[in-house]
């Protein structure tokens, strides 16, 4: 069950990373946005996902396109996104990949 768990996680951070911030070239799993993802053993999938800032244009279509893609992922039952602001955003939580296409290295 839990090597289970394991691949339906790695097959839902795969899709988080089909998903751009629209302001930004990266994806959301590699700027940072994701803070968690939790899968029940019922495949219901939990994810904890800041923005950039709290004005963010996308702040109310994101949140939706996210659920949506997710719970297209095989295997996932549902998906619900739950919108943190803490701790907020900073260029640290970006990927040393997206910190390299945005020209931070």
């Amino acid at each position: 069950m839990e090597h289970e768990i394991i691949n339906l996680e790695n097959k839902v951070v795969e899709m988080l990373k089909t998903i751009y911030d629209p302001e930004i070239p990266v994806d959301i799993f590699e700027l940072g946005l994701i803070y968690e993802v939790r899968i029940g053993e019922d495949k219901h999938v939990d994810i904890d996902m800041t923005l950039t800032s709290p004005n963010c244009p996308v702040a109310e279509s994101m949140p939706k396109e996210v659920e949506d893609k997710v719970s297209t992922v095989e295997g996932v039952l549902s998906a619900k996104v739950n919108i943190v602001f803490d701790p907020p955003w900073d260029r640290d939580m970006m990927s040393e990949e997206a910190k390299l296409e945005l020209g931070f290295l």
